[in-house]
């Protein structure tokens, strides 16, 4: 075994020239109030390796151009198509009218461990909240399901960019699969 050169693994991947023309994978994700600039920076870099079809930045969220978004995100900003907006409901409103089946990533009553997702949930939307908060009860109270990851420690949840990460890859093998 032996580790690969920049440029072996360069000509692995899409490059930003032609990058329209693969289909993406049917994810839409809604960053609903995330806090840390540093935390939308990661979730762009996650979102070009699972090659969403979109990524909304709503209310408070940092959304580029910013240069602390760019150096986390590794010009993934320029590869993850994105869209800024103040409401975060409208968005959802407007997907889920769309016939995206609305995912919240979030501890609730009646919430399944993300690997229960099935290939009939696509085409989707994955809401993921803000680090405090979470995502709000006006999108939770819209959402088809809600998952979680299953926490074995003390603390109750992950960074919300890992757990985007862990959530996102799943989805990803659910519909390739």
């Amino acid at each position: 075994m032996r580790k690969l050169t920049h440029e072996e693994i360069k000509s692995r991947r899409k490059n930003l020239q032609n990058i329209n023309e693969f289909e993406r994978n049917p994810i839409v994700v809604v960053c609903d109030n995330i806090r840390s600039i540093f935390n939308v920076g990661s979730i762009f870099r996650t979102s070009d390796g699972a090659f969403i079809e979109k990524l909304y930045l709503c209310g408070y969220t940092p959304h580029p151009p910013r240069k602390e978004i760019d150096k986390v995100a590794l010009g993934a900003t320029l590869s993850v198509p994105y869209e800024y907006s103040k409401s975060p409901m409208e968005v959802v409103e407007k997907l889920k009218k769309a016939g995206y089946k609305i995912c919240t990533l979030e501890l609730t009553d009646n919430s399944k461990d993300y690997r229960e997702i099935s290939n009939e949930d696509f085409p989707i939307c994955l809401v993921i909240g803000n680090e405090i908060e979470g995502v709000s009860k006006e999108i939770i109270d819209i959402a088809d399901m809600a998952i979680e990851i299953p926490m074995h420690g003390f603390k109750q949840s992950l960074n919300v960019s890992v757990c985007f990460g862990i959530a996102v890859y799943e989805l990803v093998n659910k519909f390739e699969n």
